[in-house]
């Protein structure tokens, strides 16, 4: 990385999904390699079903956590709308990484909105690159929906300079002993 080049990643997603461990694995594996890093607390309605969000920037130098609009290098989304909300945080060149996973918010719920139609492919329309995967079915499969946040973090592996390695020595760190394989399997599917 040349100097004073900072990357930003945004994480984002319903209250209750596992934000808080998706960004501290990010910000594991970022500080293993060398990097000054920030990570921002999750903003939002940490009770499940509110929307959050956590900034991750790391480079030689970061002195600031916060993400302004258009300059996020990564979208990582645990829900399609969410990923939709924040898409003008992408840079140009940027990538989204989502989980197909749709979870209606509140004014669905009460019956005073319907859940956008398409919008992968609305994103898409709009000239964003997007991987989206079903990441709640590989979790499942992993062992435990609960997983979705690593399987993003093994998705979001696929395009960053780091080795697989240096993030399932951020997963070890983070993760209890007894989650540990299951977390492990979920990154994996991920990652393929």
């Amino acid at each position: 990385m040349s100097e004073n080049t900072v990357k930003n990643i945004m994480i984002v997603g319903v209250g209750g999904q596992g934000a808080l461990l998706a960004s501290k694995t990010l910000g594991q594996v970022l500080l293993d390699a060398g990097y000054d890093v920030k990570v921002s607390e999750v903003h939002g309605m940490s009770q499940r079903g509110g929307s959050v969000v956590t900034y991750v920037r790391y480079g030689d130098k970061v002195y600031s956590p916060i993400v302004d609009k258009g300059e996020a290098d990564f979208i990582v989304s645990f829900e399609l709308l969410e990923a939709a909300r924040y898409t003008e945080f992408l840079k140009a060149g940027g990538k989204i990484v989502v989980n197909t996973q749709k979870i209606d918010p509140m004014p669905v719920i009460t019956g005073a909105a319907e859940y956008p139609e398409n919008l992968e492919d609305k994103m898409k329309a709009a000239g964003f690159d997007v991987d989206a995967v079903d990441c709640l079915t590989l979790a499942q499969q992993a062992g435990t929906a609960k997983a979705v946040n690593i399987v993003l973090m093994g998705r979001l592996s696929r395009y960053m300079d780091f080795k697989e390695e240096a993030w399932l020595s951020a997963i070890e760190k983070l993760v209890k002993p007894q989650f540990l394989e299951m977390n492990k399997k979920a990154f994996a599917f991920g990652r393929k």
